[in-house]
């Protein structure tokens, strides 16, 4: 079922909110995140043991007389606590399963998306943007009128917490309750049932809606007639250093050998699936304009629509509307960049100017940028290099082309 496209939650983005300015990443960082997706789907967490060292039977110690000087104990303790710090770090990061494909994504996977239908008496449109928060547990963000872009008025918004049971999902709380339920169809049940979710809310009354996948209406789109193509899944001499998966998908961390100044973008990107993971851990990228400017590029299906979540310009502007679809589902951006303009003298004159509209629907018009986002270089008259930012998450990319413009 396909609808039209012409923001929400809380929780996961409290994380997010607080990891603003965390944003560069080594080269060493990029090169050894991108060994471990590239031959991973899912990131077991670590165990490690520790037992003490033994020799003949005995346990190994300094001899009682050992002292270490003075000069060193500062050093050697700072040198133990770096360590330590690193590893939780890593013990952290490393937790979160992490799928890249459908078939390996789980009932969770499968539970969660986005549902559509009506409130009871069939004349009023619901919509609601179901997230696999990890181990079964889920959060519905229920939109009356519909979907965001499909119908939702962007103001109310009723959310419930809810978990597996058995087969099914259950909601319950404060504003209402729901069940997730798979119908099976009589005559060929093999073939797979039907998402259905149903329910009553205290200020709506019941409900039904059946899980549907949107599309981007711009997904698969062609370059016209004098677009430059960046990358289809040929090549990756566009992006020097970039790495082309066996899918023919190129990963997120590379940056255009060409500079470009005024244009029209289209990406389409691809999140994983990684459902214990919160706010910039949760599939993080960022498409870079002249390598100063970022569009996030991040799972933030159903949640609130900050400036550090998919659609922002990084740091300083809210998209007008959340719509990011659910991980696993490809997505687009496609924007318009007008470059800042500066005098004779090299003095900025006018700030740089961005259209985007994200998987169709535009979230940011003629939007001001009045200087670099993080870890952007400094604005000078010269053009730059698109960036599609590497952050450690294996986020990929397919059919990227760009129209220059005067």
């Amino acid at each position: 079922m396909r609808f039209p496209l012409p923001s929400t939650g809380r929780g996961i983005e409290g994380a997010a909110r607080s990891e603003q300015s965390s944003r560069g990443t080594s080269a060493c960082q990029q090169s050894s995140s991108l060994i471990r997706w590239r031959h991973r789907l899912a990131v077991p967490p670590l165990t490690p043991a520790l037992s003490p060292l033994r020799g003949e039977g005995a346990p190994l110690h300094a001899p009682q007389d050992f002292r270490v000087p003075g000069e060193w104990q500062g050093r050697i303790l700072a040198g133990l606590l770096a360590v330590c710090a690193v590893s939780a770090a890593a013990a952290e990061k490393e937790k979160h399963e992490t799928f890249l494909t459908l078939e390996t994504a789980g009932r969770d996977f499968v539970m969660q998306g986005e549902y559509y239908g009506t409130i009871s008496g069939g004349e009023k449109q619901i919509g609601a943007q179901v997230i696999a928060l990890g181990k079964g547990i889920f959060r519905a963000v229920i939109l009356p009128g519909g979907l965001p872009g499909s119908g939702w008025d962007t103001k109310a918004k009723i959310e419930i917490d809810g978990a597996t049971d058995g087969e099914r999902v259950e909601f319950s709380g404060p504003n209402g309750k729901g069940t997730i339920t798979e119908i099976f169809p009589k005559t060929k049940p093999a073939a797979g049932g039907t998402l259905e979710m149903k329910g009553s809310l205290s200020s709506l009354g019941a409900f039904e809606m059946k899980k549907i996948v949107r599309k981007s209406v711009t997904l698969g789109d062609q370059p016209p007639d004098g677009a430059i193509v960046l990358f289809n899944g040929s090549n990756t001499d566009a992006f020097p250093g970039g790495h082309m998966d066996e899918r023919k998908l190129l990963e997120s961390g590379p940056r255009t050998k060409q500079k470009f100044t005024n244009y029209t973008l289209h990406v389409e990107f691809l999140l994983p699936f990684r459902p214990t993971a919160r706010g910039q851990e949760r599939g993080n990228s960022g498409v870079y304009m002249q390598d100063r400017y970022e569009i996030q590029v991040l799972d933030s299906f159903g949640l609130q629509g900050l400036n550090n979540e998919c659609g922002g310009i990084y740091s300083k502007t809210a998209p007008s509307l959340n719509m990011c679809f659910p991980p696993l589902q490809w997505q687009t951006y496609d924007i318009d960049f007008e470059a800042a303009k500066f005098d004779p003298a090299g003095k900025k004159t006018k700030n740089a100017i961005v259209t985007v509209r994200h998987n169709g629907v535009i979230i940011h018009y003629r939007q001001e940028i009045d200087g670099p986002t993080p870890a952007g270089i400094p604005e000078t008259p010269e053009g730059g290099p698109i960036q599609l930012q590497g952050h450690g998450n294996p986020v990929f990319y397919q059919n990227i082309w760009v129209v220059e413009r005067k």
